[in-house]
């Protein structure tokens, strides 16, 4: 095999291309097999505790749950799902690249990051799009925001996500590299770059751009309600606080690794740009460690910064804690939100009508 084809890789994680041929350095040798196994084992210990409890908590939770919950708990089963397969990336690394589990588990394990990855993106695209609805048009979106619709909306997303996630498996095979095994990527035709390209700008620099443009919408909305409001009103503060958190946990998150993906795929269609191989290849293996542990920060945003969360899992690790929320309201930000900034469109709405009976 051309060791260039094993040089970068297009998928949605990175993968470490070392073999006998490729000359080690004193810094890629240990953060391959040194500092990413106990990177991955920290994520996977933490990710699949962290997603457990938030999946338990959210679906025995007595009484009404969230519209958004819906989607929160299909994003953290996608982040166990993918999670699961981490120790497998633990043993590579930890082997210098070397793939000792098999055949079907280098398709199966590649799949499912790539259904994951898919997953992620879409899930927090419907969210941001639900929140963008409830708080831009809350009369309006009620007979779009319903729990049947948010179910669809999640079957669709794994549906998609599953179909998008074949290239993946059928381009990955176990392959060996002067007889040692390496779960490797096909050799990359013309084809095949070009369809990685169009997927890549359609399934994260678009979802990207929509869930950015939400959440500028609804961060405008909110703070001309809060200049209205006044300045005592901690939950907005509190829910444009949050907004900035999640949108920049996942630019953070994905936007490295998917740049130095998209620099990889044009390099190799147009030859004549030349972009150094190496560092491609350097700033994958820098940036893919951010992507996977996106998987298990997401439990943690939801628990420090979302105080319905935070009671549901606090009532499900310890139920006897029945006045932990003594004190707090039963109406969650979102509603809290749809509640005020309605009364601000039909207060405005009704000013505008003033405005115009007076001048006529």
């Amino acid at each position: 095999m051309d060791p260039e084809v094993t040089s970068v890789y297009l998928d949605y994680y990175y993968t470490s291309s070392w073999s006998p041929n490729t000359k080690e350095t004193h810094f890629h040798i240990p953060y391959i097999s040194v500092f990413l196994p106990i990177f991955y084992s920290a994520v996977f210990l933490t990710g699949v505790l962290g997603n457990l409890i938030l999946i338990a908590s959210l679906h025995f939770k007595t009484g009404s749950r969230r519209l958004i919950d819906i989607f929160i708990i299909n994003l953290a089963a996608s982040d166990f799902i993918f999670l699961v397969t981490l120790p497998l990336w633990v043993d590579k690394e930890a082997s210098l690249g070397l793939w000792r589990t098999g055949s079907f588990l280098c398709t199966g394990s590649s799949y499912v990051i790539s259904v994951n990855m898919h997953c992620n993106v879409f899930l927090l695209t419907c969210m941001s799009v639900d929140r963008y609805l409830a708080i831009m048009y809350p009369a309006a979106s009620r007979k779009f925001r319903r729990r049947d619709c948010a179910y669809r909306a999640c079957a669709c997303v794994w549906c998609a996500s599953c179909l998008l996630g074949l290239p993946t498996a059928l381009s990955r095979e176990l392959t060996l590299i002067d007889g040692k095994p390496y779960c490797a990527e096909k050799t990359a035709t013309t084809v095949k770059l070009t369809w990685a390209l169009v997927a890549l700008i359609f399934t994260f620099f678009v979802p990207l751009l929509t869930i950015v443009t939400c959440y500028c919408c609804i961060t405008r909305k909110l703070c001309a309600h809060y200049q209205q409001s006044g300045k005592h009103n901690k939950k907005l503060r509190k829910s444009i606080k949050i907004i900035f958190i999640v949108v920049a946990a996942f630019v953070f998150s994905w936007l490295p690794f998917n740049t130095f993906k998209l620099l990889a795929i044009v390099s190799r269609l147009q030859q004549e740009l030349h972009f150094s191989s190496t560092l491609l290849q350097l700033g994958m293996e820098v940036s893919g460690p951010l992507a996977f542990a996106n998987s298990c920060v997401n439990p943690f945003i939801y628990y420090v910064f979302d105080s319905y969360i935070r009671r549901a899992i606090v009532h499900c690790l310890c139920p006897c804690l029945k006045n932990y929320d003594a004190g707090s309201t039963t109406e969650t930000s979102d509603s809290h939100l749809t509640k005020a900034l309605s009364n601000l469109i039909h207060t405005e709405d009704f000013v505008r009508r003033r405005k115009r009976s007076v001048s006529l």
